[in-house]
């Protein structure tokens, strides 16, 4: 019996539901520890723009105070925060099991603005085409990496996944180290899909957030 781990290219890219016990119905809320309320509300409120809309002492720690944050779309952002720890904007920590970064979604009519009032009222955001989508990203108070992104077309929330899928198909029989605008357009044809294409800035291809 061979104790090979599994590799990524052995795992099938299908947007089809899998067969296990279960499935989940989408994402409710990711909670994160962070470090104080203003710090936290200055951010994520008042730069961001995502409301608060809700505020409790921890459950299971009532000693933290546990805020909650509409990202747009009703799903919620929330952090365990406490008034005696200080924000520590040095780059986050990585390793297995460790947050590489939050992505919310943006307005693609708003991305000029959105990167301007990051360069002028926070601390600046490297841009980048992602080949399919095209993304911002700056960091929080605590030095987390947090990426504002849209879409290159207006293509439906429950297509979204067969889009992808599609995409990465095509992607792997063109020979492609990454799925490019061609495969998302090809993707779109083969599904019968006629979805704006959005006018987004130029941006360069390169790595590094």
């Amino acid at each position: 019996m061979s104790n090979r781990r599994r590799q990524a290219d052995d795992f099938e890219i299908t947007a089809d539901l899998p067969d296990s016990p279960m499935h989940t119905t989408g994402t409710d809320h990711i909670t994160l520890i962070g470090s104080n309320t203003e710090d936290t509300v200055e951010f994520y409120r008042d730069i961001l723009g995502m409301p608060l809309v809700l505020r409790q002492p921890n459950l299971d720690d009532p000693s933290q105070t546990h805020l909650f944050f509409d990202t747009g779309d009703g799903r919620i952002v929330t952090f365990f925060v406490n008034e005696d720890r200080d924000s520590d904007p040095r780059p986050q920590r990585t390793g297995v099991g460790a947050v590489h970064h939050l992505s919310f979604s943006i307005d693609p009519e708003e991305f000029v603005e959105i990167r301007e009032t990051l360069n002028e009222e926070w601390r600046g955001c490297n841009e980048f085409d992602r080949g399919i989508f095209h993304s911002l990203y700056t960091q929080d108070h605590n030095g987390l990496v947090i990426e504002l992104s849209t879409d290159k077309w207006a293509i439906p929330d429950d297509r979204r996944g067969e889009v992808l899928a599609t995409a990465q198909r095509i992607r792997e029989e063109d020979g492609a180290d990454f799925a490019e605008e061609r495969h998302i357009e090809q993707a779109l044809d083969e599904l019968g899909m006629d979805v704006e294409k959005y006018d987004l800035p130029d941006a360069d291809t390169g790595s590094g957030v």
